[in-house]
């Protein structure tokens, strides 16, 4: 009997998920969630925020991290068995220092806290332009400080030995208001047409996301981009087709530029995922596009 309560509190723990960073993509994760059953904690830095939130589904929590943890009761916001870290990199002189220990400090939290299971939204910085497909195995040697902060981050989080750490490398996100056919009107040129791109959209995002969380996947990095990877001019040339727009001339360019081709295979194999936008040619009608 013992045993089957200790089990039924597990399972009613695990539905727990706080989102540090209810913005473009936390806001509509925690929404999902919690149309699936979770309670959903979510926090913003900004409490004007808190009725959109609500609507949500979404307890909403004013926490910052400038660089040191603060806000309102961040150790009720921790109350969870999950915790998603989808926190950017901010652009500043000290990048990497700064982001380094704005994760330091939330990481000191969660130690304390009930938390068990992190998932950590990182990016496909982390990589060098190798001119080749790259899988989780290259991240070495970031060309940006973005990058160079991230790497160390997973790094500190995958060894924290208190909790088990997923990363996620999201590469480009798209979709929504985040829609090719916007950045056509400030393009005077485009510039390195023939690079192939690393997209995602959001809502890949938000189903990959939940399936780790769903299966249990932890202890993994795991790169997140679409398996199809079309030029950066064939990729605007369907926008432009699309919305009626001119494609911008091609930027004239001397030798060939760097790129990498982002490999998701270990994460469509371990959590037996398949894409709903595989090709961001595809270009999905979002609602909001």
């Amino acid at each position: 009997m013992l045993n089957r309560l200790e089990g039924s509190r597990r399972v009613e723990q695990q539905k727990r998920v706080s989102i540090c960073g209810c913005g473009w993509l936390g806001l509509p994760l925690g929404k999902y969630l919690a149309e699936k059953g979770f309670t959903v904690k979510g926090s913003t830095t900004g409490k004007e925020k808190f009725e959109i939130l609500r609507e949500a589904g979404i307890q909403p929590f004013q926490i910052s991290l400038d660089p040191v943890l603060s806000g309102d009761d961040p150790a009720a916001f921790l109350e969870s068995d999950t915790l998603v870290i989808n926190v950017p990199p901010k652009r500043r002189p000290d990048i990497v220092d700064y982001h380094q220990r704005q994760m330091a400090s939330l990481k000191e939290a969660v130690v304390a806290s009930p938390v068990r299971h992190v998932v950590f939204i990182s990016s496909t910085s982390v990589y060098p332009s190798l001119n080749r497909d790259v899988t989780e195995e290259d991240a070495c040697n970031p060309e940006s400080e973005s990058g160079e902060a991230l790497l160390g981050v997973e790094k500190m989080l995958l060894e924290e030995p208190s909790f088990k750490t997923t990363v996620l490398r999201f590469c480009g996100l798209m979709g929504y208001d985040r829609n090719p056919v916007r950045f056509l009107g400030r393009m005077a040129t485009l510039s390195n047409a023939n690079q192939p791109v690393n997209l995602i959209h959001r809502d890949d995002c938000i189903g990959i996301i939940s399936e780790v969380i769903r299966q249990e996947i932890w202890g993994k990095v795991l790169n997140a981009c679409s398996p199809e990877h079309p030029l950066r001019r064939e990729y605007y040339a369907k926008a432009a087709a699309l919305s009626g727009n001119e494609l911008p001339p091609l930027a004239e360019e001397q030798g060939n530029a760097m790129f990498k081709i982002i490999d998701s295979s270990k994460l469509e194999r371990i959590l037996g995922y398949r894409f709903r936008v595989p090709n961001p040619l595809d270009l999905p009608e979002d609602s909001e596009s």
